[in-house]
């Protein structure tokens, strides 16, 4: 079926792009619009390329995706849950963090056996 989108790419690839350029300081800077944005886009990416609801993703405040194929929740907290904030996700969405270093430094807290996103980021290249 595919996933609804609901930011273009017109807007989207801007603002990850603009998140992208920017340094940390800068990065501080970005107008709270500006950020959620750019989040909520990569998280349409990852669910359009990873389809599926057996994971579900959440970057507060800013948003949640289901994604990646294989049993549906229906009920309840889902079994497979990923929690980051915005910067971390940014970064695993772009490569300029990978996956196993985000885990290993804490920056994301994942449950469940389906909650590993390695194989599906980065999402962006440099843009």
């Amino acid at each position: 079926m595919g996933v609804r989108r609901r930011i273009p790419a017109e807007q989207g690839l801007p603002a990850v792009a603009a998140w992208q350029r920017a340094g940390a300081a800068e990065r501080a800077a970005l107008s709270r619009p500006a950020l959620a944005m750019a989040v909520r886009y990569a998280l349409e990416e990852l669910s359009e390329r990873a389809e599926g609801n057996s994971v579900e993703v959440r970057v507060p405040p800013f948003g949640v995706a289901q994604c990646v194929a294989g049993p549906r929740h229906t009920r309840g907290t889902p079994p497979n849950v990923i929690e980051l904030d915005a910067a971390t996700w940014l970064a695993l969405a772009t490569g300029e963090v990978r996956w196993d270093e985000a885990r290993a430094s804490g920056s994301v807290a994942a449950s469940g056996l389906r909650a590993d996103l390695s194989e599906h980021l980065p999402l962006f290249g440099t843009l």
